[in-house]
């Protein structure tokens, strides 16, 4: 364990926080830390629910692109493919899952939220899919977890146009669970932990892995994908505007080459 995430037990609830404020911004590094902390705590008995949650503004950002300006497209989707499978390992895990998102989810951050079994927001939250505003395709499941969540039309508007929802949209969209002041967003992701961790745990995770059944394969099946398709759109002039576009806060220009 680094000092990036943190884990926690007490009444049955295990409370996982990143620590990357103050946008969370996450990595291979960090995914496979959280990947790991779920495998250990399939095994414990002492944890029936987790709680996902951040330290900082945000919740997850996505990853950070400024940082890996130098980057070259076989080193990006290097990243890429390692994130994937360590995103698989996460959906794989046994035990019911609270994600606690204030702030910012955005890009792979929304796929690190949507992986949890439920979520509770603030109004101030931000979702996004921004991926097209970037010039390229979405991951980390995305594919699957968001149409499951608000539909196949509502999930192609918005990874269509990578357009931000509010926490109170999110909840009314089906996208997040509860909606909870910014101050009390972690409490009540607990409240809710502790509510599943009094039913039988044996029964929630029988009943979970029914609920699932298969989810874990279709994200191998679709992270192959999306990063076949991300690995082709890296080589795009709009990608580089896309992400030029984002370090220099402006609107960018797509050509569509």
């Amino acid at each position: 364990m680094s000092n990036d995430t943190t884990l926690t037990i007490c009444d049955y609830v295990a409370t996982v926080e990143i620590h990357r404020p103050p946008d969370n911004y996450f990595d291979y590094e960090l995914i496979r830390e959280i990947a790991d902390m779920y495998a250990r705590l399939d095994d414990d008995a002492s944890c029936r629910v987790i709680v996902l949650c951040s330290e900082g503004k945000h919740f997850c950002a996505g990853a950070n692109f400024r940082s890996r300006e130098s980057w070259g497209p076989e080193q990006l989707d290097q990243q890429a493919r390692q994130v994937y499978l360590e995103a698989v390992r996460i959906f794989s895990g046994r035990k019911p899952v609270v994600a606690a998102v204030h702030g910012a989810a955005i890009g792979g951050g929304l796929g690190l939220a949507l992986s949890a079994d439920f979520r509770v927001t603030c109004r101030q939250a931000r979702f996004s899919a921004n991926f097209a505003r970037l010039g390229i395709h979405q991951g980390f499941g995305i594919s699957i977890t968001l149409p499951r969540l608000v539909g196949a039309t509502q999930a192609s508007l918005l990874l269509f146009t990578g357009r931000r929802i509010k926490g109170d949209e999110a909840v009314a969209m089906g996208l997040a669970d509860e909606l909870a002041d910014l101050s009390e967003v972690r409490t009540r992701a607990h409240a809710l932990a502790r509510e599943i961790a009094a039913s039988a745990p044996l029964a929630v995770q029988s009943i979970r892995a029914t609920q699932r059944a298969g989810l874990a394969d279709e994200i191998a099946r679709i992270t192959a994908h999306e990063l076949a398709e991300q690995s082709r759109l890296r080589l795009s002039d709009d990608f580089k505007e896309g992400i030029a576009a984002m370090a220099e806060r402006r609107t960018p220009d797509f050509h569509g080459r």
